[in-house]
């Protein structure tokens, strides 16, 4: 008798950047699961780079679906955003499949460190409902980072107040304290999340730096 498999899973990450997320989760996949990162910035050494077996690079959209699609913190960077998501977004996402998008939020937060990032803008929860309605049912959702609230909102006062003094924001992507730091924002980032996932439980939802969603393809309704 013919062994029946079941096919990988295959995974999509837009805007993926240094494929860092999708190295961490391949460790919660199912073995031979593949991960596809797109980001249409990769350059050809991006490309040729040994990351994974399973991580595969692509600098151009592409061409098959997939039963889950990750778009994390991307949505901001898109100018003409509700065309991205309606078709660049929802057509790689299988019937059946789901789409996880987050995105920074609360407009009033802008700041020149958003600016440095390549942000156009930042999100309301009516905001990215909004986005995601013409082409998705949004399954469920919620806030991240409540914690960070205070110390964004701490920055964009002290950049209003001193506005003609600010110096030039310049971003550097890569984390540089140590394993001692690094470890203590860690747990503290994974208590915070913990936190809002268990409020949510109890319908209680914290305002956070981040809002997400988790959806369903109009193909589905």
């Amino acid at each position: 008798m013919a062994q029946v498999t079941t096919p990988p899973l295959t995974v999509l990450d837009v805007g993926s950047g240094d494929s860092w997320f999708a190295t961490q989760l391949l460790a919660d996949l199912p073995p031979g699961a593949i991960i596809d990162c797109w980001d249409a910035n990769y350059t050809d050494a991006d490309l040729s780079e040994s990351i994974d077996s399973r991580i595969r690079r692509c600098a151009t959209p592409p061409a098959e679906t997939y039963p889950l699609v990750m778009a994390l913190d991307v949505f901001e960077h898109v100018k003409d955003v509700e065309e991205f998501v309606r078709d660049e977004v929802a057509c790689r996402v299988a019937p059946g499949g789901l789409l996880v998008a987050s995105v920074p939020a609360h407009q009033c937060l802008f700041t020149r460190h958003d600016e440095a990032l390549g942000h156009f803008r930042r999100y309301s929860r009516a905001d990215l409902r909004s986005l995601l309605a013409p082409s998705f049912t949004i399954v469920t959702e919620g806030s991240l980072f409540a914690t960070l609230l205070a110390p964004r909102a701490t920055q964009k006062l002290r950049e209003k107040v001193f506005s003609l003094r600010a110096p030039e924001v310049h971003v550097d992507s890569a984390w540089t304290h140590g394993p001692a730091i690094t470890g203590v924002v860690t747990a503290a980032l994974n208590a915070d999340a913990r936190s809002a996932l268990a409020l949510r439980r109890l319908r209680v939802r914290l305002p956070g730096l981040s809002e997400w969603a988790v959806c369903r393809p109009d193909s589905d309704r």
